[in-house]
């Protein structure tokens, strides 16, 4: 007995499986284009801290596939706040399985990599960020994408061991929150100063520093074990800032954090 319905089914879920293919392939098409724009790609550490930002690459990325069990770190140091750092001393004292033992050995390799280049890096574990509540329409933390800013030329390095990682958001698809009118008006509300000063009311509560997506933004993952250089906003930089944001961790998941 023939059965028509069952072969228009399966000629359906073929063109449904394809187009789903075709989907997903533009879909990384599309991030792809604005990582390729904005991000450069490298093979190996000293390429990592030595390849200079310009133009629009502003993010600077060491791809890695890393060993080891990240997860029995987070597991086994003694946790206190919803930020616990953990010194080298700490590591080393830590006595773990075969695959824990390897991911501490990445890590105190990574922090003596860093240190020797200059940087000052600081490993953590991340239960939760503190989140500004102060004005609920413009929250200045670091769940808001933002830019870091200093005085004098530096970057943000950091990488994502364990949990979720950070993300870009292309400076193409950001706008600034204290250039759009209705956030600036609510901001005006705040400040009973003279207008010459309102500037510097701005800088001074960091709101210039964040900025927000648009609707359709191809966001960038930094994924974990990839280890990120990110630009940094300070005088005569020559390129833009990388706008960037922590990711939101549900209650009981645990982020391990590199971060100078």
């Amino acid at each position: 007995m023939s059965h028509p319905n069952n072969s228009s089914t399966a000629s359906n879920t073929r063109r449904n499986s394809y187009a789903l293919h075709i989907y997903f392939y533009i879909a990384v098409m599309l991030d792809s284009s604005h990582a390729k724009e904005q991000v450069l790609y490298v093979t190996n550490f000293q390429d990592f801290v030595a390849t200079p930002f310009s133009g629009a690459i502003n993010a600077i990325c060491w791809t890695r596939q890393l060993a080891g069990d990240f997860s029995e770190i987070v597991e086994k140091v003694a946790l206190s706040g919803n930020i616990t750092e953990i010194e080298p001393e700490e590591l080393h004292a830590l006595q773990l399985s075969e695959q824990g033992h390897l991911a501490r050995e990445i890590l105190l390799s990574d922090m003596e990599l860093l240190k020797a280049h200059g940087a000052s890096p600081v490993l953590n574990v991340i239960k939760q960020y503190d989140e500004d509540d102060s004005n609920p329409f413009f929250p200045t933390d670091v769940y808001s994408f933002h830019v870091d800013r200093s005085p004098i030329p530096t970057d943000t390095i950091l990488c994502t061991y364990y949990g979720e990682s950070s993300e870009i958001l292309p400076n193409t698809q950001g706008q600034q929150k204290i250039l759009i009118p209705e956030i600036r008006a609510e901001l005006r509300k705040l400040y009973d100063g003279a207008d010459e000063g309102f500037g510097s009311f701005l800088t001074e509560h960091f709101f210039d520093l964040h900025y927000q997506a648009e609707s359709d933004a191809n966001l960038i993952k930094l994924g974990r074990g990839n280890l990120w250089r990110l630009a940094c906003d300070y005088p005569e930089s020559p390129v833009l800032p990388c706008l960037h944001r922590a990711p939101k961790q549900m209650p009981g998941q645990y982020r391990l954090l590199l971060i100078c």
